[in-house]
């Protein structure tokens, strides 16, 4: 049997959840999914306190309410440094596209009454369409 090699990330992925089998049995249980899990791990990286409840030899760490703002934008700088920016530029084209194409419907709807659509032209003289012979 032939077998597809796996992209890097997935492999550190891997072993990651090697290193860390409490977040095997949250799976088994049902509480999360592996595409939840890999997404966080991919955006947040090993080091990110989502995991400490996993880790083996330590306890969930609380956080003081008191959390500096500075952290949450270092780690939202860290996800945008991670992101593929051609994938981004795509997206951002696919939305441009959808956008013009909700205008253009749109526009078709607010014609003004002088520009008659195809259905409206000339309506008839007489309610009754009788030909005289």
């Amino acid at each position: 049997m032939v077998q597809k090699k796996l992209h890097p990330s997935v492999e550190q992925f891997k072993d990651f959840v090697k290193a860390n089998p409490k977040i095997i049995q949250e799976v088994r249980k049902g509480n999360t999914t592996w595409k939840e899990l890999y997404e966080d791990w991919y955006l947040f990286g090993e080091d990110d306190s989502r995991w400490d409840s996993f880790r083996e030899g330590k306890k969930p760490v609380i956080k003081e309410s008191g959390e500096k703002k500075t952290d949450w934008i270092a780690q939202i700088t860290s996800v945008i440094k991670k992101m593929d920016q051609n994938q981004m530029e795509e997206h951002i084209q696919n939305i441009s596209q959808a956008l013009t194409a909700v205008q253009g419907v749109i526009s078709q709807f607010q014609r003004s009454p002088q520009q008659p659509g195809p259905q409206q032209a000339n309506p008839p003289t007489s309610p009754f369409m009788f030909r005289k012979d």
